[in-house]
């Protein structure tokens, strides 16, 4: 299976193991471990920090939230590309996965227009704070995928800068992808889509997941009823500001050089 780019640890093969009807007695995971261990297969991890101590989120609904990112890859050939995932938080489901050398705004709204066909539309998306995705905090105005969300009343939320543990499912996803990829190496574009979208059939039907309890994402997407949108419907041509309250209540508005101007002649012309 590692060969096939594929997870292969001892708790993955129990679980594969168990949906095979010619298997009548499935090893235990310890003893599975054992063994791959005495032939060489378990390659020794450095100590981490244990998952209790991490503050864990998941969302309780399939399409509750979506998470987008691009990570970057390198074509056999030569060339550096880039892949645009989506996925699905709860249910940790591949909703999307693109191939381009070089990710766009046009790209991120045909992408997330078909997943909306596919899988419906989420109640929320989340990603970081790349130009391609959002037009805060550096021109103040609206990406493609923001105002396309806010006129379907989806919410739209990115995390903190330089804090890429808010988007940790679609930071880690890459990690299990490119196992694939790195097995099967493409030399063009549309060899790598091919594998894409043959890793995300895999992933979302096959690969049992641990944080599922071993069950796979479209069993997950599929157990629980889905959330919708339920935010403000925000017409494309409106443009959306925020301001900041202070305790006492007080809003503070930066006004425009044009609104200064206007409000000045009217405070000369009443005084005149």
């Amino acid at each position: 299976m590692t060969r096939r780019g594929l997870d292969a640890g001892a708790e993955t093969i129990a679980a594969h193991l168990a949906t095979n009807p010619s298997v009548t007695k499935v090893p235990a995971v310890s003893t599975i471990w054992r063994i791959l261990s005495r032939r060489g297969f378990v390659t020794p991890q450095p100590h981490k920090r244990p998952r209790s101590s991490w503050k864990r989120f998941q969302a309780d609904m399939p399409n509750q939230c979506w998470q987008a990112d691009v990570t970057h890859w390198h074509l056999a050939a030569g060339g550096g590309v880039e892949i645009l995932n989506v996925i699905d938080d709860h249910s940790r489901l591949a909703l999307a996965g693109l191939a381009r050398r070089s990710i766009g705004g046009p790209d991120v709204l045909t992408t997330f227009a078909a997943a909306f066909t596919t899988w419906g539309h989420p109640q929320s998306v989340l990603t970081d704070n790349g130009a391609i995705f959002t037009g805060q905090p550096r021109r103040g105005g609206r990406t493609a995928l923001e105002i396309t969300l806010g006129t379907l009343g989806i919410k739209y939320l990115t995390s903190r800068p330089y804090h890429p543990q808010t988007c940790g499912k679609i930071e880690r996803f890459p990690q299990t992808q490119k196992k694939r990829l790195t097995a099967h190496p493409a030399t063009t574009l549309t060899q790598l889509q091919d594998l894409l979208d043959e890793f995300c059939t895999y992933y979302n039907t096959a690969r049992p997941h641990r944080a599922l309890g071993r069950a796979t994402p479209i069993q997950a997407f599929k157990a629980r009823p889905k959330a919708t949108p339920s935010g403000y419907l925000i017409p494309a041509h409106c443009r959306v500001r925020t301001d900041t309250i202070d305790a006492a209540g007080v809003m503070f508005l930066a006004l425009s050089a044009y609104c200064t101007r206007l409000l000045r002649a009217g405070s000369m012309s009443s005084t005149g």
